[in-house]
């Protein structure tokens, strides 16, 4: 290679390093790259002059030649992600939206009374033992009503209290009228020893009023186990109460009736005027619902309970219409 040709491509890459950290923008830069490496470059123009040289001088103008395109080609690539980057940061910036509400000085946002409670009741079972399980919002019959002891002619299968789903055989699937379905799942895929709750939504065919609505919550509790008594129930629904609402309150247990628990009870606590309010229903879990369960009642014994969530809120919040819970009325949920 002749010291003619490696001075002008020494000088060629200077001035190249020089313009290239000169371009401000995408588009100048992809005329450079054009300029500096396209069919009328130096680089072109010198490979084309290789022809006539003998072969040593071929060899070593060919290296320094590849040598400074492989530098343009770096100078250009770096050159081109800083400006890309650049352009994508000034992009960012014009589309950017400030979502920031007005600084008062205060946390607006909190979870909502119905989480509050949700989270809190976990977080008393838990501390007591007990694991957290979910199952599906639409159920089929089996689950929701069959295996839970339900007669085919029970009033709770009526269209007027269920909200029957599109979906396979008239009468088939549903939205769960309560949490209960999850005990089933859970028997059917754990083996004892059980000691397990299942918050979670529901839904039935009511008209809103100030106790009611077709959209709810519940949180129900199942214990499966070898020598589970009744005593073991009252136990945990006092160690609850206390735990949920203050050691200064008790509560009571009364006969009562349910499909899937024998004997059943409704569960009460006592209200700082003497007077007793209905808070949940438990009972020892039915033998037909072990069964259904896959559960030998021969071996196993439990009992389970159910609770209105939203019952919950309103009681420990002193609110006394359940609607004010979903009307999303900040004024009425920042008490909270």
């Amino acid at each position: 290679m002749t010291s003619d040709l490696d001075q002008h491509l020494t000088r060629h890459l200077a001035e190249a390093t020089e313009a290239v950290a000169a371009v401000v923008d995408l588009d100048d830069l992809r005329a450079l790259d054009a300029e500096l490496l396209g069919k009328a470059s130096v680089v072109i123009e010198a490979r084309r002059g290789l022809a006539a040289m003998d072969a040593e001088q071929r060899k070593d103008a060919g290296r320094r030649l590849n040598e400074v395109r492989a530098a343009l080609e770096h100078l250009l690539a770096e050159r081109r992600s800083t400006l890309e980057a650049e352009a994508r940061a000034v992009t960012l910036e014009a589309e950017r939206l400030d979502l920031t509400e007005l600084d008062t000085g205060r946390r607006l946002g909190h979870r909502h009374v119905v989480t509050q409670t949700w989270e809190r009741l976990e977080d008393i079972f838990v501390g007591m033992g007990f694991t957290v399980a979910e199952g599906p919002e639409i159920e089929d019959e089996w689950h929701n009503f069959g295996a839970l002891n339900f007669p085919p002619d029970h009033p709770a299968r009526d269209m007027y209290d269920t909200l029957y789903v599109d979906h396979g055989e008239p009468g088939s699937t549903l939205l769960r009228t309560h949490t209960s379905p999850v005990q089933i799942r859970v028997m059917e895929s754990t083996e004892p020893p059980i000691y397990s709750i299942m918050p979670g939504r529901v839904f039935r065919s009511d008209t809103a009023d100030a106790t009611h609505m077709p959209v709810f919550h519940q949180i129900e509790g199942l214990v499966v186990d070898r020598g589970i008594t009744f005593g073991d129930m009252a136990g945990t629904m006092d160690a609850f109460t206390k735990a949920y609402f203050g050691r200064e309150f008790t509560s009571r247990l009364r006969p009562s009736y349910f499909p899937f628990t024998e004997p059943s009870a409704e569960f009460d606590i006592l209200r700082d005027d003497g007077s007793w309010l209905e808070l949940a229903g438990c009972g020892m879990v039915h033998p037909s619902v072990l069964q259904a369960g896959g559960l030998d009642p021969e071996i196993w014994s439990g009992f389970a309970f159910g609770f209105g969530l939203d019952r919950l809120a309103l009681m420990r919040h002193g609110i006394d219409d359940l609607r004010e819970l979903f009307r999303n009325d900040h004024r009425f949920l920042s008490q909270f």
